[in-house]
């Protein structure tokens, strides 16, 4: 069994959102199913970092939702910005039981054991809060990543992070991210949401602070999920 990510699917198979008017995307969900069926097998376990559907309503997911379900392996999700969808944690849970959606769970004020690590994460938020409601957002997204953390911490496992939201990029960084992920001693940390390759030049990959940071957005990782460990 292993443990890989990837980020910022955005798929849109029950919405009218294509992606392939974007350079490099052409045909991405086929490129994407090829890869993932190339690489993941059943007792894998692959986190999904945000962004992952296009969808507006929960409701409206389950054809993104289907396609990652005929997928192999287990599917951890975690929420992007764009993840409009994204409600509480029963109504997600309901949606995904009533749907049949097994292999799919969800990342969210919480922490999930695969083998000998503990996985944790959130969303994240941006380094350059200008706005009262800005700043209101990253200290809920401080909260969750503290709580994330502190739920894997129960395992007695090595953790691991995900975020959506780079915590370091062009030069700056969310220091009240960053202080987290150093206070709890984080190793290594996966995050999304940069794309193209000009703008892909600007984050923070290998180590920052004694944290190994690694850039998992679906185009910078050639629509295949990456290998944890």
């Amino acid at each position: 069994m292993s443990l890989y990510a990837i980020a910022d699917l955005h798929l849109s198979l029950g919405t009218d959102k294509p992606m392939d008017i974007f350079g490099g995307w052409d045909n991405y969900v086929e490129r994407l199913r090829e890869n993932w069926e190339s690489t993941i097998k059943a007792d894998d376990t692959v986190v999904v970092a945000g962004d992952i559907s296009w969808a507006m309503r929960l409701n409206e997911t389950f054809e993104d939702f289907a396609f990652i379900e005929s997928l192999p392996g287990k599917k951890i999700f975690l929420k992007g910005n764009h993840d409009y969808w994204w409600t509480t944690r029963k109504k997600i849970e309901d949606y995904l039981l009533a749907n049949n959606f097994n292999s799919i769970s969800i990342l969210f004020n919480s922490a999930a054991v695969v083998d000998d690590f503990a996985i944790c994460g959130t969303r994240g938020w941006s380094y350059d809060c200008s706005s009262q409601e800005d700043i209101k957002i990253l200290n809920r997204e401080v909260g969750r990543l503290t709580l994330s953390i502190e739920q894997a911490q129960k395992y007695n496992r090595e953790i691991i992070a995900f975020l959506h939201y780079p915590p370091v990029f062009s030069g700056y960084e969310c220091t009240e991210i960053i202080d987290v992920l150093r206070k709890y001693n984080i190793k290594k940390c996966y995050y999304g949401h940069i794309h193209g390759k000009r703008i892909a030049k600007k984050a923070v990959v290998g180590l920052y602070k004694g944290i190994d940071f690694h850039m998992i957005s679906c185009d910078q990782v050639g629509f295949s999920p990456v290998l944890v460990l």
